[in-house]
């Protein structure tokens, strides 16, 4: 029996040499997940045994478990190494069947192929959601990932964009409540024509705007008190906006402002001012037809303080050419173009299990979902647990080597152990041989 007992020891320590010798080899591979091995005593049973009655009869191997804990976080200055900072594994798979088996992975070395895949070493296709330019989903998740590496982005004329929230222009800004009243442009019956000195006092900003074929053109705005009147106990003051191109002058859009300074909803009016297509160095400009909606001027304030501009902006661009990829930490990839334009395409799902210890560890540091690990939970990074994404980083090994080598001298004494017990059991048998 002691033999036995002595052999099953000697299997266990070897296994758990085994894992540890595989724990050291793998100190500096990335997203590596440390192993352990753990035992269980072996009993043996027999009919009518009760308490301590059974000696132990040895060890075994219960079950090597892997240790999923956060490894450190090396910063490369690659933009395509990618790092799980919390929980959650990247998902690749087959780049040319989308409903291949999938594959599990906390190693971020990725690169691009020569079709704009972003790949594992051994060619798997990182799999996200696509998104589209504003950043919506535009499909189902778990597709490969892919963006151009060649071409640009076209030039897109201002008021043109597809999010409402930002098309045509948008302008935050204070309107001088001291102003003078002008009259209207352009001049009607009741009110005199605009004189040089009126337009030049306006509140005035300037700001560049592009036609379809991405030339820019100058645009000034000049704001206007045309009216003020008494409602309900309340100023009421009327403002007007005035674009002005190549000389061109055009009405844009009335404003109204309540006594408290604030736009009144509904009642402002907008139209449509064309602005001249002109010969610039880039080429001749087409006219831009440029129609301000009541969104633009949300920013918009009348107090009694200057004239004075906080923000403007515009939806449209010249066209560009690809200049890098930023990957933020909620997993969303922004294609960032020469004309200052970032477009996201896609954005990197991550994948969680219930039980981490149910996941079949493959060659390459891969995982695959097993019955006992149950099916995945995918989702958005920082979203339902899982973690965040850091660009140009990578997760190192979570291998603690000095603790790898202490336990590789335990390991080793342990089997030295037991087979000593074996040798004890040797000399015990032959001392019963040689009685006489």
């Amino acid at each position: 029996m002691s033999f036995q007992t002595g052999l099953s020891g000697l299997n266990a320590s070897a296994r758990n040499l085994d894992v540890i010798g595989h724990n050291i080899a793998n100190a500096n591979t990335t997203g590596m997940k440390a192993s352990r091995t753990e035992f269980a005593e072996v009993y043996a049973s027999s009919l009518g045994a009760t308490g301590g009655a059974n000696a132990g009869i040895g060890v075994q191997v219960a079950a090597v478990s892997q240790l999923f804990t956060q490894g450190n976080l090396k910063v490369t200055g690659n933009q395509l190494d990618l790092a799980v900072n919390g929980s959650g594994f990247f998902v690749v798979g087959d780049r040319t069947n989308a409903n291949s088996d999938l594959m599990y992975t906390r190693n971020g070395e990725f690169k691009l192929d020569n079709q704009g895949f972003i790949i594992t070493n051994n060619g798997l296709s990182l799999r996200g959601t696509p998104l589209d330019a504003a950043g919506n989903v535009a499909g189902s998740p778990g597709q490969p990932i892919q963006f151009p590496t060649t071409g640009g982005i076209p030039a897109r004329a201002t008021g043109t964009s597809p999010n409402l929230a930002e098309q045509g222009i948008n302008i935050s800004a204070n309107l001088d409540a001291r102003a003078d009243v002008v009259g209207l442009f352009p001049a009607d019956p009741a009110n005199p024509a605009l004189t040089p000195a009126q337009l030049e006092n306006a509140g005035r900003t300037s700001l560049s705007v592009f036609d379809a074929t991405g030339n820019r053109m100058a645009l000034n705005l000049y704001f206007l008190k045309t009216g003020s009147t008494v409602v309900s106990g309340q100023t009421q003051n009327t403002w007007q906006v005035v674009g002005e191109a190549n000389g061109q002058l055009g009405a844009m859009g009335e404003l109204v402002f309540d006594g408290a300074g604030r736009i009144i909803p509904g009642v402002s009016a907008f139209s449509t001012f064309t602005l001249p297509a002109t010969t610039n160095p880039s080429g001749p400009s087409a006219a831009l037809a440029l129609r301000i909606n009541d969104q633009s001027f949300n920013g918009l304030n009348q107090f009694a303080s200057s004239f004075g501009v906080f923000d403007i902006r515009q939806d449209g661009y010249a066209d560009g050419q690809l200049t890098s990829i930023d990957i933020g930490e909620n997993g969303t990839i922004l294609s960032r173009y020469s004309n200052g334009v970032s477009v996201p395409s896609f954005r990197i799902d991550l994948a969680n299990f219930r039980n981490l210890q149910g996941l079949e560890p493959t060659n390459g540091g891969f995982w695959r979902e097993t019955v006992a690990s149950g099916q995945p939970v995918r989702g958005a990074p920082q979203t339902g647990g899982l973690g965040l994404i850091r660009q140009s980083a990578l997760e190192e090994s979570n291998v603690d080597l000095t603790q790898e080598l202490v336990n590789m001298i335990v390991a080793q004494r342990a089997y030295q152990a037991n087979a000593q017990t074996i040798k004890t059991q040797d000399q015990i048998q032959q001392t019963l041989v040689n009685l006489r």
